[in-house]
C-alpha cells in the first residue's frame, strides 16, 4: 500500500505542475491559470482533490487501527498487572502456610504427637488437610506462573505491534500532508483566477454533474419506487440533514465540521450503530446492496478506490460533505462516479409511516466543488 501512496503523491505533484505556465522552469504566478483552458484546470483540480481525499482516508484508517492497537496493548498491560498481583499474593499465602507448618512442628515424633493428642482423629485429619492444601497451593502457583508468562508474551507482542502502527501512521500522515500541500498550491492558483474564470469552472462542474445525473437516471439503475428506511436509518439521515451548512474539514468528525466519512460514521453512531470510520472500510465491511434497492440512510460509495461516501436521501439525491471549501449539502447521487452502496443495518425492517426529513433552506445551494464559493471556509490540514 505504501508504494501505491507514493505513486499518488507523485501523481498529485504532476497534477500541480501542469497548472504552471508552459515555459520551462517557470514558477506559478498570479496569471498562471490564465495560460490554460478552464476545462483543463477543472480536470486537474478534480483529480487532485480525489488523490488528496484518498490519501486522507488511508491515513484515517491507519489512525483508527492505531487506536485499536493502543487499546489492546493497554488491556493486556492491565491483565499482566493483575496476573503478577495474583501470583505475588499466592506466593505470600504459600509462605504463610509453610511457616505455620514449621511453627507447629517439634522434636516429638508425629506418631507420639498423634497418640498424645486429645482428639487423635482430629489431629490426623488436620495434618492431611494441611498437606493437601500445600500441594494445591503449589499447583496454583505453577498455574499462575504459566499465566504470567503467557500474558507477558502477549503484552510484549502487543507493544511491538503498537510501535509498528505508530511508525505506519506517521508515514501515512506525511504522505497525506504531501498531497494536501500540492492541493494548497493549486488552491492559491485558483484564488488568482478572475471572477469570469471561476464562474466558468462552476458552470462546467455543474454541467458535468447534471449530465452524469441524467445518464445515471436514464440507465434505470435507480428504482422509481419509493422506499422507507429502517428506524435507525431514519435517525441517521435526520442527523445528517441537521449538519447541512457545516464546513468540510479534512479528518473532522463533528460536531462543528465533517469530512465525508466523518459525517456518515457519526450519523450512524447517533442512530445507535457503530460503523467503520473511513469510506474504504465502510465499503469493505458493511453489507452491499444493489443501487436499485437503495433506501434512505444507505451509504453511497464513490470512485474505484472507495475514497468518498455520501448518505442516500431518496429520489436520486444524497447528503454529503463534498470537499474542502464546501459545506455539507444535498447533491445528485451522480455528482461523483458511483462505485456501489452499503447498508449499515441490513437486517432491520423498513419503518411504517416514514416521512422524509424537511430540508433547510439552501440545502442544495452551491456547487459540489467548494472552490467557487467566495464565502466558503478555507481547507484545513490536521
Amino acid at each position: 500500500m505504501s508504494g501505491r501512496l507514493v505513486r499518488w503523491v507523485c501523481t498529485a505533484a504532476v497534477a500541480g505542475a501542469v497548472l504552471q505556465p508552459a515555459s520551462a522552469g517557470a514558477a506559478p504566478g498570479p496569471d498562471s491559470g490564465q495560460e490554460r483552458p478552464v476545462a483543463e484546470l477543472l480536470t486537474d483540480l478534480q483529480g487532485l482533490y480525489r488523490k488528496a481525499e484518498q490519501a486522507t482516508e488511508v491515513y484515517n484508517a491507519t489512525e483508527e487501527k492505531l487506536k485499536e492497537r493502543k487499546k489492546a496493548a493497554d488491556k493486556l498491560g492491565e491483565e499482566l498487572a493483575r496476573a503478577r498481583g495474583d501470583l505475588s499474593r499466592s506466593r505470600v499465602a504459600a509462605g504463610r502456610m509453610a511457616r505455620e507448618q514449621y511453627q507447629g512442628s517439634s522434636d516429638i515424633s508425629p506418631y507420639v504427637t498423634l497418640l498424645l493428642a486429645r482428639d487423635p482423629q482430629h489431629a490426623l485429619d488436620q495434618g492431611h488437610v494441611l498437606r493437601r492444601a500445600a500441594k494445591e497451593q503449589q499447583a496454583a502457583i505453577a498455574r499462575l506462573v504459566g499465566r504470567e508468562k503467557k500474558t507477558d508474551g502477549l503484552a510484549t507482542t502487543a507493544r511491538a505491534a503498537l510501535d509498528r502502527q505508530l511508525q505506519l501512521t506517521e508515514r501515512k500522515r506525511k504522505e497525506r500532508d504531501a498531497v494536501q500541500g500540492r492541493l494548497k498550491e493549486v488552491e492559491e492558483l485558483l484564488a488568482s483566477l478572475s471572477t469570469d474564470q471561476l464562474a466558468e469552472l462552476a458552470r462546467l462542474e455543474k454541467k458535468g454533474t447534471a449530465d452524469a445525473q441524467r445518464e445515471f437516471v436514464a440507465s434505470g439503475a435507480l428504482s422509481s419506487a419509493p422506499r422507507s428506511p429502517s428506524k435507525a436509518g431514519d435517525a441517521a439521515l435526520s442527523y445528517a440533514v441537521e449538519q447541512i451548512g457545516k464546513p468540510y474539514v479534512w479528518g473532522a468528525e463533528g460536531p462543528d465540521s465533517f469530512d465525508c466519512s466523518g459525517l456518515t460514521s457519526q450519523a450512524w453512531e447517533h442512530a445507535g450503530r457503530t460503523i467503520p470510520r473511513t469510506s474504504q472500510e465502510q465499503w469493505a465491511q458493511l453489507r452491499r446492496v444493489p443501487i436499485g434497492e437503495l433506501r434512505p440512510g444507505d451509504l453511497v460509495v464513490y470512485f474505484p478506490e472507495a475514497t468518498h461516501v455520501a448518505m442516500y436521501l431518496g429520489d436520486g439525491m444524497v447528503v454529503q460533505a463534498p470537499r474542502p471549501g464546501a459545506k455539507v449539502k444535498v447533491s445528485p447521487i451522480a455528482a461523483n462516479p458511483v462505485l456501489g452502496a452499503v447498508r449499515p443495518d441490513p437486517g432491520a425492517d423498513p419503518m411504517p409511516g416514514y416521512k422524509a426529513p424537511a430540508l433547510p433552506e439552501g440545502a442544495t445551494d452551491g456547487d459540489d466543488t467548494g472552490y467557487s464559493d467566495p464565502g466558503a471556509p478555507p481547507s484545513t490540514t490536521e
